[in-house]
């Protein structure tokens, strides 16, 4: 693969492509499961039907903290073999506000790389979840200077990454989506006509999960195992 010229344009993802996030959730999740301590549910069990819950509050209420607090608190309902209390309820709460707690820890290279393509390329955040949410992460983690412009949106499927090609007036062969779901980042940005890298993440979210398709005649597919390897490329 060769190394592309200056002005492309890159959409970088954020949550577990620029900083760590889904091991905060994997952590209250497995604590979440210990207080539960199911009896006759095996952790996989549980955690199988917390998938579940998880997948119909993302549905009605998007992505973010408060779903997914919402959900643990949802499958705890329905799984515990005893009286649910309110004060049972607060407590797996807390599991989730650990979360909430967590400094923003950069991916290896992350500052230096974002720093050095944006001499050469336009940057732009695209993220989903709770706009408020990210928007604090972004401002926390230190990289918002390196963006032209932030997409936070509901959903990453190809009719939004059309509207988000149409805002910016993207031409598709010098336009790329990085990211490290096969899901909402990889398989969807090149259905709209993008090319694409995959940065390989082992503590991908579960329901984030997907085959990587094979790009279309005429467009770019890169398989990375790190951010710090974009400049190999750009």
């Amino acid at each position: 693969m060769p190394r592309f010229p200056a002005g492309q344009t890159l959409l970088i993802d954020a949550d577990d492509t620029l900083w760590e996030n889904n091991i905060y959730f994997e952590r209250a999740i497995a604590a979440f499961i210990g207080f539960l301590d199911h009896h006759e549910y095996s952790p996989a069990d549980v955690r199988q039907t917390l998938n579940g819950v998880e997948r119909d509050n993302i549905l009605a209420h998007g992505y973010g903290l408060s779903s997914f607090t919402r959900s643990l608190v949802d499958c705890f309902e329905r799984l515990s073999t005893t009286p649910v209390t309110e004060e049972k309820r607060e407590r797996v709460r807390g599991f989730a506000r650990t979360i909430a707690e967590q400094e923003i820890e950069l991916l290896p290279g992350v500052k230096e790389t974002l720093a050095d393509l944006a001499t050469r390329h336009r940057l732009i955040l695209m993220t989903k979840g709770n706009h408020a949410e990210q928007a604090d992460k972004l401002a926390r983690s230190g990289l918002a200077d390196q963006f032209s412009a932030v997409e936070v949106v509901a959903e990453k499927d190809p009719a939004t990454y059309g509207t988000v090609i149409q805002k910016h007036e993207l031409t598709a062969h010098s336009s790329w989506m990085i990211g490290n779901s096969p899901k909402s980042d990889i398989n969807p940005a090149l259905a709209a006509g993008l090319h694409a890298v995959f940065l390989f993440h082992k503590d991908t979210w579960v329901l984030e999960h997907a085959e990587v398709s094979a790009a279309p005649e005429g467009q770019h597919l890169i398989e990375l195992d790190a951010f710090a390897r974009l400049p190999e490329f750009f």
